[in-house]
């Protein structure tokens, strides 16, 4: 389709990259943390950062392109990526206490949830991944995303998902195997008694998940104060 388009009259340079085009990222890291920039066969710059995920380097390469166009040398902006820093709740690492690391994402479609699961695996390769998931946005109450959410999450080891008032379909049948929940409360405490030292809590919602987040920090970091007090 974007072929099409292009076909019918383009004003402005045409850039390709990937496996056949002129710019191309090779991953030194498979959580994304380090890769090549190569550009017509060559490697012209190297990145390391500390963001993570495979569309992030997909971003990175837009933005070093963008600014080749201008003049800027890709060495120059691999250094500036170097000492980027990634906004809020992307892959944002809350707290670990027990052993028990808690991130947050933004992430709320399958899409996003899907790049963001698998970044993390991609980062912690030998931890378990527990995902926990709001079905909050207006698409997901209205069973737009229903047949595809299970599937964006199948790189998590276990799953808690909340069903939320207005939610037009039930999670449990379209995802049998993850542990469905009616309140926080009851998700929080589920959560409590499922993670453990290893860990690595994924929990995603663009919205505040009835404070989730810190409540799960706080319980863990008293549970970590009660067994060192022990």
């Amino acid at each position: 389709a974007l072929e099409a388009v292009i076909e019918q009259g383009c004003w402005s340079p045409v850039v390709r990259v990937g496996e056949e085009g002129e710019w191309q990222a090779k991953l030194l890291k498979a959580d994304g943390t380090e890769f090549e920039v190569h550009y017509q066969g060559k490697c012209i710059a190297r990145v390391n950062w500390n963001i993570l995920g495979t569309h992030n380097v997909n971003n990175a390469m837009m933005a070093i392109i963008a600014a080749a166009h201008v003049g800027i040398k890709a060495e120059q902006s691999a250094q500036a990526l170097a000492l980027f820093k990634s906004p809020k709740r992307r892959m944002e690492l809350l707290g670990e206490y027990g052993g028990i690391k808690v991130f947050d994402d933004f992430a709320h479609h399958p899409s996003a949830i899907k790049t963001t699961v698998s970044g993390l695996r991609q980062h912690q390769p030998k931890s378990r991944i527990i995902a926990v998931l709001e079905p909050r946005s207006n698409t997901m109450k209205m069973g737009v995303h229903s047949d595809t959410l299970a599937d964006s999450l199948a790189d998590a080891d276990d799953i808690f998902v909340l069903q939320p008032e207005g939610l037009k379909w039930r999670l449990a049948e379209k995802m049998p195997n993850a542990h469905v929940f009616e309140s926080t409360d009851d998700l929080l405490a589920g959560l409590l008694t499922e993670a453990q030292a290893g860990d690595s809590v994924l929990i995603m919602s663009n919205g505040s998940f009835d404070g989730l987040h810190q409540r799960f920090l706080k319980a863990l970091q008293e549970l970590d104060d009660t067994g060192a007090e022990s």
